[in-house]
């Protein structure tokens, strides 16, 4: 199976695509377009995606449209190694801790693939506007960044209170912690 799934660049970035844009759902033109790859080559690739089961396809205006099968044995395996491969977490947080002083920094939603109150939180004191403007530029083809800035004595306030939006951000193991200066206190309080 894994020799199935890594063994063209084509199919690499078909399995970019699908696995990062479950939801949405693509005809061969449209991905020879977006992927910038000769036709029989994208054709070739999402047959033998679809024969070990990782694909699915319909017809519906008569084009054949692709959709991933969310069924498939290792889908969220697969999908969490794409989205760790592709995903810049650590120069990003190198960027941001040199905007101010960061204690605690989390991505979740656009930055794992998943829907989620905020994509990013910090704990510490950054500068606002600094931070606006690099998730503006660095984000690409992404959506606007949502982001939560809170003093570290308000979280660590918010973590004592087993306030909801704190814990739920912290204890969703799909999202990613990538600065951590206190473990001590979230030890104590999770």
């Amino acid at each position: 199976m894994l020799k199935a799934l890594f063994s063209s660049n084509t199919r690499i970035k078909l399995l970019n695509t699908f696995l990062l844009n479950t939801e949405e759902e693509f005809f061969i033109r449209e991905l020879t377009r977006k992927l910038d790859e000769q036709i029989n080559s994208i054709r070739r690739e999402l047959d033998n995606l679809k024969k070990i089961g990782l694909l699915r396809s319909k017809v519906r205006n008569r084009k054949k449209y692709y959709y991933v099968n969310k069924e498939f044995v290792i889908f969220e395996e697969l999908r969490d190694i794409l989205i760790k491969a592709s995903s810049n977490d650590e120069q990003l947080a190198r960027k941001i801790a040199k905007m101010g002083n960061v204690d605690f920094m989390l991505l979740s939603g656009l930055f794992i693939g998943k829907e989620s109150a905020v994509d990013l939180l910090i704990v510490g004191d950054v500068d606002k506007d600094k931070l606006k403007n690099y998730l503006l530029k660095s984000s690409n083809d992404k959506k606007d960044v949502k982001f939560t800035i809170i003093s570290k004595k308000d979280f660590l306030y918010r973590l004592e209170c087993k306030d909801k939006f704190v814990y739920d951000m912290i204890r969703n193991l799909k999202n990613i912690i990538v600065v951590n200066k206190l473990k001590k206190e979230l030890d104590r309080y999770i």
